[in-house]
């Protein structure tokens, strides 16, 4: 059976008639509206999860969910990061139809150390339930560059949920950022039943992406020299310049020369992207 043919078949079942029973007249029309107003926003979900079986690149999952996917949850900005490792590395990727640059915010996103950190922190005392953040100037992500151009984008609400595994590990992270007053238990409830789409989509565009860098990952594989590729190694286990140096028996600041030689090479401007592109080039293998 096609996938086409799938969500056809769905739709049919839903536009089935159905027996209920009966009740005011006074209560019809507004049990009407409320009917097809249900029977739309299932049709919604079905048309949302057809359309993500059809994601395979990163123009894909940009197209879908700037798209259908807003039907069902209004943004102004989605980020998507996945977690490596434990202490989890991230790795984000920002999709808008409402600033030119999106980049820019994922970049923002990883740069501000409080923002990735407290976010899953939260998601993850909440049990792995969707959080919702009002970007007050008392929130917990504080007034970094990332939060004062959420604002300039008068995206001030974030809902934040994601996917993790058997262990309780984070795997991915999805943050919608969304205009003030505008989210609440509907796109809560939304984005739970969303996520594991959200999720194989995502990482279907990401084996997309390794597929066609063959070249940029040799490159980069062979450009660390072998001392340089201990430290990284040393970097994903969370190891501070002092403990590495003590490790490999060099000096704090050699090893903070190799670490700044490392981000050039990588052309990344921290080490935790240093982390997440050399993860995502499999320069690391954890």
């Amino acid at each position: 059976m096609t996938l086409t043919s799938s969500a056809e078949t769905a739709r049919e079942i839903l536009a089935s008639p159905v027996i209920v029973p009966a009740v005011p007249a006074t209560d019809s029309k507004v049990d009407a509206r409320s009917s097809a107003t249900d029977f739309l926003q299932i049709e919604s979900i079905v048309l949302n999860l057809d359309a993500s079986l059809r994601v395979h690149a990163r123009s894909h999952f940009f197209s879908w969910t700037q798209g259908l996917l807003q039907s069902l949850i209004r943004h102004e900005l989605l980020i998507c990061t996945l977690c490596h490792g434990k202490p989890p590395a991230f790795r984000a990727d920002g999709f808008s139809m409402t600033t030119p640059d999106p980049s820019t915010f994922s970049d923002l996103f990883l740069r501000d150390a409080a923002v990735a950190p407290t976010l899953l922190k939260a998601w993850e005392e909440r049990r792995y339930q969707p959080v919702i953040f009002d970007c007050s100037p008392a929130n917990p992500l504080g007034n970094g560059a990332f939060t004062r151009e959420l604002d300039r984008l008068g995206a001030s609400q974030l809902l934040v949920h994601g996917v993790h595994d058997a262990e309780g590990r984070a795997i991915s992270l999805f943050v919608f950022a969304c205009r003030a007053a505008s989210l609440g238990p509907r796109q809560a409830y939304l984005a739970q039943l969303l996520a594991p789409s959200l999720h194989a989509a995502w990482v279907r565009t990401q084996l997309q992406r390794r597929a066609e860098s063959g070249g940029e990952r040799s490159q980069s594989g062979n450009i660390l020299t072998v001392r340089e590729l201990d430290i990284l190694k040393w970097i994903y286990l969370g190891k501070s310049n002092f403990e590495i140096g003590a490790i490999l028996k060099i000096s704090p600041l050699t090893v903070k020369n190799h670490v700044q030689k490392i981000l050039r090479k990588l052309n990344v401007v921290n080490r935790t992207q240093a982390i997440g592109k050399s993860l995502e080039l499999r320069i690391l293998n954890p």
